[in-house]
């Protein structure tokens, strides 16, 4: 497998069209103002910062032709192949960031964009790519004690964000590490396995996502396992015939307890070993 083909979507390069910036006010100081309007006109694409004159800033990325992973999969039929080929891609990704000190905090199918690739016969092969890191973060010590070498699962994290239906239940209470990513990840896989979906009430949208069904509603995983930590959760939901490996890998990442997830490379070896039986390759 090659692990430097399903990283995150790389930016070639970028462009800023408008007048020249001048934040030095010398002596050290620096006009904060101006690169906080120019960070907004990132996120904007376009902003005045005076009646006559407009700030563009531009990045030039891949062009990821396969759409995000929900579209990409609910417009096709299932496929283990690909759920095998997938699996093994976003665990490759989640340990290449956790080995280079970044939580990414946001993992769901929306955020993960598929490309294209030619095989060596000429086949069309599906790429992903992590996307979306507005709120990752870069843990640059252990967390409790600053004098220790970064590591993503000693960085504790205190800002609850992410996205509902993925949140593990320590994000919920806004105390967590990169544990948390496993969590989401756990999320994706056992929906993607299982062809497990939920309509967003805001979009309309189906999304792939697995939850927890209390009467009429659908509660996210995470905030069902933090009222009850001790729920069992009913895995497989639908396939009686999943791979015992895969079943218990995905109890383990969706454990309420962030200590009994396996961390990203533990998940990453994981993930070879089950494909491996999985499609009866030669280990």
């Amino acid at each position: 497998m090659n692990k430097n083909k399903e990283l995150s979507v790389p930016c070639w390069d970028m462009g800023y069209q408008g007048p020249i910036l001048e934040p030095d006010l010398g002596e050290g100081l620096i006009d904060t103002a101006l690169w906080l309007s120019l960070v907004e006109t990132s996120l904007k694409g376009e902003i005045s910062f005076d009646p006559c004159c407009a700030y563009y800033l531009w990045f030039i990325m891949d062009f990821c032709d396969g759409g995000d992973m929900n579209a990409y999969l609910l417009s096709r039929k299932p496929s283990r192949k690909t759920n095998t080929s997938f699996m093994l891609q976003l665990g490759s990704a989640l340990a290449f960031l956790h080995r280079n000190q970044i939580i990414h905090r946001d993992l769901k199918p929306d955020n993960i964009l598929i490309s294209q690739a030619c095989t060596p016969t000429g086949l069309s092969e599906p790429i992903l790519k992590v996307a979306d890191f507005g709120l990752s973060k870069v843990c640059s010590t252990s967390g409790l004690n600053p004098e220790e070498p970064a590591s993503v699962n000693k960085c504790f994290l205190s800002t609850a964000c992410g996205t509902d239906f993925y949140m593990a239940p320590e994000a919920w209470e806004g105390q967590y590490t990169a544990k948390a990513d496993i969590f989401a990840l756990g999320v994706i896989i056992w929906a993607m396995v299982e062809r497990i979906t939920f309509v967003d009430v805001e979009t309309q949208k189906e999304l792939l996502g697995s939850y927890v069904q209390q009467g009429s509603e659908i509660v996210p995983l995470g905030e069902a396992l933090l009222e009850n930590p001790k729920m069992e959760l009913l895995i497989p939901a639908r396939k009686k015939s999943m791979n015992s490996h895969m079943k218990q890998l995905i109890r383990e990442m969706l454990s309420a307890n962030p200590q009994e997830r396996p961390d990203a490379f533990e998940l990453e070896l994981r993930l070879v070993r089950i494909a491996c039986r999985e499609l009866d390759w030669d280990t």
